[in-house]
């Protein structure tokens, strides 16, 4: 009887140690984690003023997907109003201000027009206002999108 059942206890016990182990050591990574989070940049450089305003000009606002996650509502728009390069920069969310962020637009290429979910035409001041994402214009030459809430 010691036989049968001694190397089946002793295999028992050998996995639930190897199993204490690896749970330890995961315990370990976890909690380190927690204490120190890895920084994620608080900013997204888009480029020089100038060339930007100059795309947007050209073909319209600029529309970016999520920067943060895959889920989409903080996909944006940014826009630019007037000569100067410097200023005159808005960031919109890529959804209608009347919707939620279930219904993403579409740029209407070369124009300031965009398409909703339910195929109605809006202008970019149709969308919704971000209070939590802003563009920044660094030393009056590179545009930064803000991105702290």
């Amino acid at each position: 009887m010691a036989r049968a059942v001694g190397p089946v206890l002793g295999g028992l016990l050998g996995f639930a140690v190897l199993f204490g182990v690896t749970w330890i050591f995961a315990s370990m990574a976890t909690d380190n984690r927690q204490r120190n989070p890895q920084t994620v940049p608080r900013t997204f450089e888009i480029g020089r003023v100038d060339d930007v305003a100059k795309i947007i000009a050209e073909g319209g606002p600029i529309l970016y997907p999520d920067l943060r996650d895959a889920t989409g509502k903080r996909s944006i728009v940014i826009d630019h109003t007037g000569d100067d390069a410097a200023k005159g920069w808005q960031v919109y969310y890529a959804y209608p201000a009347d919707r939620d962020e279930t219904c993403l637009v579409e740029h209407v290429q070369n124009s300031r027009e965009f398409t909703d979910c339910e195929n109605r035409v809006l202008q970019v001041e149709d969308l919704k206002l971000p209070l939590d994402v802003r563009p920044i214009v660094e030393n009056l030459k590179t545009l930064l999108i803000d991105l702290r809430a």
